[in-house]
């Protein structure tokens, strides 16, 4: 009666700590830009065949001069408008007409090449520089990138065989990349083979990207889906992701130009994704984070035959941190390996970086997860002598194929109403202890746990 007594005053007590949001806040408010142009008025021809870079540059240049007076739509009708690499300026929407397509040109010779990132410190491919992406932005405010479900395709298999053939001169193009910008809109858009990464929000903030299609098929190398990269207040929602690679990586640059340069990815809120991909996860976080990590809430998510559906990608050398990390309402079908961290992800940048560079680890949560024809729930693998510590499970249940469900190494933490049973390093409950160890355990949990607390659960708290 006593122990029942605690545990009822202990559910009564709990005051939990809510430092992000359920909801993606509405941090722009797109306004219509006034003044608009269609692409064909600037002499461009949509037969898959004609280059209209200098039609999209000329309209471009035209539309600057409307920032100080509203901003201006570019209006790209129905048609197959083949074009190389082209910037994008302050205070414009890019709208793509239903039938509209926009083609990335395979001559690599339209795909200008530009310095490499410096919290990269070259290319992440090859040293030195980079193609810039098809549809580029530097230093910008209020741009939209949307449309009535029109399509920007990269066109990227001659990127892969090049990839592939290892006959590549500097590293491939993403498809969109915006750099160092502020209030950025991306929408209702598909986005189609993708030479390397598909969307690359970098050292940018207010970035919303919402009721997108991204796709390239399962074998194309590198081609992850959305990857925010030292960047904050990030908006993912409502998409659709299956693409060769990672469908969304947090990223935050590469060893020790990653921490020279020090901007960290944070605030970042994905909700309703599904997808899948044959090399890659669902979600990732890293490998490249070493200007840190951190308040990353994704929710309902949907991962099919996928090889990973969650992973923290580092490895010693890349120092920098991944903390405050919340992952909930998650479901599983066909996947291989359910949580992952790996922390043998060796390959840097270039001999300079310091292997005692560690990263820290902490206060990771994943709860509510269910997953059928799962083959492993979890490889969670640390680094000797560092520091993963407050990983936090709860009300996870997964049928697993393997007999031996988790592998875990070097890492501490708790957990709750998880099957199969945990590993030796988790199996201490998060009741009543250690509840303050897990981030954002949110309100709802409160309610769970009073629903939800089995006999095992209670023997646990007794203890």
């Amino acid at each position: 009666m006593v122990n029942v007594l605690l545990v009822v005053t202990f559910l009564s007590h709990i005051t939990w700590a809510v430092k992000g949001s359920s909801h993606c806040k509405q941090t722009e408010t797109w306004e219509i830009h006034p003044h608009s142009v269609a692409i064909t008025e600037f002499g461009a021809v949509g037969d898959g065949v004609t280059l209209n870079t200098k039609a999209f540059q000329n309209a471009i240049f035209y539309l600057n001069s409307f920032a100080d007076k509203g901003g201006a739509k570019l209006f790209v009708p129905a048609g197959r408008w083949l074009t190389g690499s082209f910037d994008l300026v302050s205070h414009l929407t890019l709208w793509l007409d239903k039938d509209a397509v926009i083609l990335g040109s395979k001559n690599p010779d339209d795909w200008p090449v530009v310095d490499p990132l410096p919290s990269y410190g070259r290319g992440r491919e090859l040293p030195g520089a980079r193609h810039r992406s098809l549809i580029y932005g530097y230093n910008l405010t209020d741009v939209i990138i949307t449309g009535d479900n029109g399509t920007i395709d990269g066109q990227g298999s001659v990127w892969w065989n090049w990839f592939q053939s290892k006959t590549l001169n500097y590293t491939r193009p993403h498809l969109v990349e915006l750099m160092n910008s502020t209030g950025v809109l991306i929408s209702n858009l598909n986005f189609l083979n993708s030479p390397f990464w598909t969307i690359h929000p970098v050292y940018c903030s207010r970035v919303t990207v919402r009721n997108v299609t991204i796709l390239a098929p399962l074998d194309s190398p590198n081609t992850d889906g959305i990857d925010p990269d030292s960047s904050d207040d990030v908006c993912i929602e409502d998409c659709y992701i299956s693409t060769g690679d990672d469908l969304i990586s947090i990223k935050s640059g590469w060893d020790e130009y990653g921490i020279s340069f020090g901007r960290p990815s944070t605030n970042i809120i994905i909700h309703r994704l599904t997808g899948h991909n044959r090399n890659g996860s669902g979600i990732a976080i890293g490998s490249e984070m070493s200007g840190g990590v951190s308040e990353v809430h994704a929710e309902n998510l949907y991962f099919f035959n996928t090889s990973t559906a969650i992973i923290i990608k580092t490895a010693p050398g890349r120092g920098g941190y991944v903390r405050n990390i919340y992952i909930s309402d998650v479901t599983l079908v066909g996947v291989d390996t359910a949580i992952r961290f790996n922390s043998n992800f060796s390959e840097h940048p270039d001999d300079f970086y310091d292997p005692n560079a560690l990263p820290v680890i902490e206060r990771i949560t994943v709860k509510d997860v269910r997953g059928d024809n799962i083959k492993v729930a979890g490889l969670l693998n640390g680094i000797e002598g560092d520091s993963f510590r407050h990983l936090c499970l709860l009300s996870i249940t997964l049928n697993v194929t393997s007999e031996s469900p988790w592998n875990c190494s070097y890492i501490q933490g708790y957990s709750a109403l998880v099957s199969p049973e945990t590993c030796e390093p988790l199996k201490e409950s998060i009741y009543p202890k250690h509840y303050s160890d897990c981030y954002y355990l949110s309100n709802h949990l409160h309610s769970s746990a009073r629903r939800h607390l089995t006999r095992e659960t209670m023997a646990n708290i007794q203890s």
